[in-house]
C-alpha cells in the first residue's frame, strides 16, 4: 500500500512514524513549502506542490495540512481516485466539510477518515466500556475542560490566524470534548454560550464556555482555553449510580500529566459515605491513539470496511457543534 502526506510537520511525523509499523505500507511521496522537512522522510520523494502527491501513484493521502487547504486536498485526493486520511478540524468552516462530503458521495468506493485520535486513547476507551456496561447507570450530565497556555509567539501561529484557521481554540482544541460528548452522549439539541478574546491579542476566541441539552434533557459543559497556565484536560460523567473522571490526557511533551480514570458509586446507605464515596484510581502509561486510528484506516482501505470513528458524519456534527456554540453568544462576532 503507497502513501502519500501532504504536510510533513508535526502531525505528518507522527502519521508517518506509525505508518512504518504497519506490514506492506511505505510513505512514497510527500509534500510541504518547508524543505527542511525533507530530511524526516528519506524514503520519499518530497517537493513543495500537494498536487504532485494527488496526482502520483499512491493509494491513500493524509492530510496533514492548516485548516485552509484542508478541504481542497481532500477533495481533489478523492476525485483522484485516493483513499484519505485528514486531520481535525475538517477544515474552517461546515461548509469545507459538506464539501468533502459531496467528494465522497462521488467516490463511494473510497475510504475517508478523519482524525479525532482522543476517541482512542486508553483512558477514554475504558470509560466508554464501563459506561456501556451499565455499571454506573446511566449518564445525567456531562463536564470538561480542555485548556491550554498559548505560550511564547502563539500569537504568530497560523492557528491565531482567521484566514487560515476559521476558528480559535474551540476549534483548534476544544473540538476533542465536543467530539467526546457526541461519542458518549450522542447529539444535542440546544445551546448556550459565551465566547471571548479575553488575554491573547488574536482574531480569534481564546475561552469558549458552552452548555449543551440534549433531546433526553442531560447537559453537557464545556470550557475551552487558551489561558489555561496550566494545560488541563477533564472529562466527567455523572450518572445515576455514581461518576467517572477521565483526568489529564497523554501527550508528547506530557504536560497534560498522568492519563488516570477516577471511578466513584454513589452512597446514600452510609451517612458517613455520601457525599465522599470510596473512589477507585486506574492509570494508564501508554498511549495506543496514534496506531489504533491508522490501524483502522489501514484495514478499511485494504479490506473494504467502514470506518467506526471519525467518519464524515461525525465530523460534520461536530464541527455544526462548534459553530452552533459560536452563534449562540449574540455578542460573538467570530474574531477581532
Amino acid at each position: 500500500m503507497k502513501v502519500g502526506i501532504v504536510g510533513l510537520g508535526k502531525m505528518g511525523l507522527i502519521r508517518a512514524n506509525e505508518l512504518a509499523q504497519q506490514d506492506d505500507v511505505v510513505v512514497t511521496v510527500g509534500a510541504d513549502p518547508d524543505e527542511s522537512r525533507y530530511v524526516d522522510y528519506p524514503n520519499a520523494n518530497c517537493g513543495a506542490d500537494w498536487q504532485d502527491v494527488v496526482n502520483s501513484d499512491v493509494d491513500a493521502v493524509f492530510v496533514c495540512t492548516p485548516n485552509r487547504f484542508t478541504a481542497d486536498v481532500v477533495v481533489a485526493s478523492l476525485d483522484s481516485g485516493k483513499h484519505v486520511f485528514s486531520e481535525k478540524p475538517p477544515g474552517r468552516t461546515v461548509d469545507d466539510i459538506e464539501r468533502m462530503i459531496e467528494a465522497e458521495k462521488r467516490n463511494p468506493e473510497l475510504v475517508l477518515k478523519f482524525g479525532f485520535n482522543h476517541r482512542y486513547h486508553a483512558g477514554i476507551q475504558q470509560a466508554k466500556r464501563i459506561i456501556d456496561s451499565g455499571r454506573l447507570g446511566k449518564i445525567i450530565w456531562a463536564r470538561g475542560v480542555y485548556g491550554k497556555a498559548g505560550g511564547m509567539g502563539f500569537e504568530q501561529q497560523w492557528r491565531s490566524s482567521k484566514e487560515i484557521s476559521g476558528g480559535g481554540i474551540l476549534l483548534d482544541q476544544g473540538i476533542h470534548m465536543l467530539d467526546l460528548f457526541r461519542f458518549f452522549m450522542g447529539d444535542f439539541v440546544e445551546i448556550k454560550s459565551m465566547v471571548t478574546t479575553s488575554f491573547w491579542d488574536i482574531e480569534l476566541e481564546d475561552n469558549a464556555f458552552g452548555l449543551m441539552r440534549d433531546a433526553d434533557g442531560r447537559i453537557a459543559m464545556i470550557h475551552s482555553s487558551s489561558t489555561q497556565w496550566k494545560h488541563r484536560f477533564m472529562l466527567e460523567l455523572f450518572t445515576t449510580d455514581g461518576f467517572l473522571s477521565v483526568n489529564g490526557i497523554l501527550s508528547s511533551t506530557r504536560s497534560y500529566g498522568d492519563e488516570t480514570i477516577t471511578i466513584g458509586q454513589r452512597r446514600f446507605d452510609d451517612e458517613t459515605a455520601t457525599g465522599k464515596p470510596r473512589e477507585e484510581i486506574i492509570y494508564f502509561d501508554t498511549d495506543p491513539s496514534w496506531r489504533l486510528e491508522v490501524t483502522e484506516f489501514v484495514d478499511a482501505v485494504r479490506n473494504n470496511r467502514v470506518v467506526a470513528h471519525g467518519t464524515s458524519q461525525d465530523a460534520l456534527a461536530v464541527m455544526d457543534l462548534v459553530y452552533r456554540i459560536y452563534a449562540a453568544d449574540e455578542s460573538w462576532n467570530g474574531g477581532r
